[in-house]
């Protein structure tokens, strides 16, 4: 997961080195998640043909050497935007893969453990990528950040591999359909029950603004940091941005728990407001006091996750069995779509309002990546409870 934040920690810089327009500057942010639904259903269907491990570490080489081309390579939109995509491509036969060689050597009641374990560190990774980024660019260089990036996966295709057995191959279909990639058939049939489809678009719209959020946590520091007149953040906007995500990875969890108490269906109507209210709050309050914007960056990030765990469960919980694996399939691609779009949402209506330089541009920003979710409460009582 490296590589997977060093662009969003450096936006900013490469954004006005290269002249992009906000729109633009989200478009490559974007195109990591377009690279990652045009293939994670190809990745994820070699696995029952090939031993995951290979696809793991072919998704690791291509994920390294995207980086690695990033940092060598990129200078401007076309080629960052190839570079982000590449890198999507690679992530994409890692992270579900992973997943599959996880749940594959653990059963019984502690697979669950091992699973929630497993995606939780998909935010300290995102955490970690910031925390890298911000700390070598400074001091080396931005290339230098893209290319110390490319180790990461390196490392972790090389340790799949070699610290994993091999397990007895299983029974494979002899060829490839079409329908084993885009089960469209079995997808009408999840949009037809009407819990899933709600879940499955709740969640494009979280991930919308989870990843519209990530992608410019780093410029809305930079911004807010411009309106302080006297000392300004005590630490880098990279270095914040890590840690801000990293006290965020608990509250997918700890709303669970809540949603147990209350009911899913209120909780989730309550977070989705909650964090869409909170966005603009934070826009509204970026020329407060440091320490009073970080407080509301932290509520507000985890605000942004606490539906995240409820919305999966919600899901599982509503797919016929027989359908489960076809839901998942759909829900995953729906909200890494929402998350194409947040970081490109975000940049254009931060070009329509204004410029960065804006504060009524940042409102916009985050009031954009976040109606979805303040719409949900209306949308939900408008089609009812079913």
């Amino acid at each position: 997961m490296l590589g997977f934040m060093t662009y969003a920690a450096l936006l900013p810089e490469l954004r006005d080195a290269w002249a992009l327009s906000n729109a633009e500057a989200g478009v490559v942010s974007g195109m990591f998640f377009a690279g990652y639904i045009a293939t994670v259903s190809l990745w994820t269907a070699l696995t029952d043909r090939f031993d995951a491990r290979k696809v793991y570490l072919a998704g690791s080489l291509v994920a390294g050497l995207a980086s690695a081309a990033f940092g060598m390579l990129a200078s401007g939109f076309a080629s960052a935007a190839v570079c982000q995509a590449l890198l999507g491509v690679g992530i994409a036969a890692t992270y579900m893969p992973g997943l599959r060689l996880l749940s594959d050597r653990v059963g019984g009641a502690s697979q669950s453990r091992y699973v929630a374990f497993y995606t939780s560190f998909f935010g300290i990774g995102t955490a970690l990528s910031y925390a890298m980024a911000g700390f070598i660019a400074p001091a080396l260089g931005w290339r230098w950040a893209f290319l110390a990036s490319a180790v990461g996966p390196l490392l972790a295709g090389a340790l799949v591999y070699g610290l994993l057995a091999a397990l007895p191959p299983r029974d494979a279909p002899t060829r490839f359909s079409l329908s084993s990639l885009l089960p469209l058939a079995a997808w009408r049939r999840v949009l037809a029950n009407r819990a899933a489809a709600g879940y499955t678009i709740g969640y494009t719209f979280h991930c919308l603004e989870l990843f519209g959020s990530r992608a410019w946590m780093v410029a809305f520091l930079a911004f807010s940091a411009t309106l302080h007149e006297g000392p300004g953040f005590p630490w880098s906007a990279a270095a914040i941005a890590a840690v801000v995500n990293l006290l965020a990875v608990p509250a997918s969890i700890l709303g669970n728990e809540v949603a147990l108490r209350i009911g899913r269906r209120p909780w989730i109507l309550l977070a989705m407001a909650a964090s869409g209210t909170a966005g603009l709050v934070v826009a509204w309050g970026a020329g407060w006091h440091w320490a009073i914007v970080l407080a509301l960056l932290t509520v507000y990030s985890m605000l942004v996750m606490a539906e995240s765990g409820t919305l999966t469960a919600g899901l599982v919980a509503a797919a016929p069995a027989e359908l489960r694996g076809a839901a998942m399939g759909l829900y995953s691609l729906a909200g890494f779509a929402g998350g194409m779009l947040g970081p490109m949402v975000f940049g254009g209506a931060l070009d329509a309002a204004g410029g960065a330089h804006s504060g009524v541009a940042w409102l916009a920003g985050y009031g954009a990546i976040g109606a979805g979710c303040l719409a949900a409460p209306l949308v939900a009582r408008t089609f009812g409870r079913t």
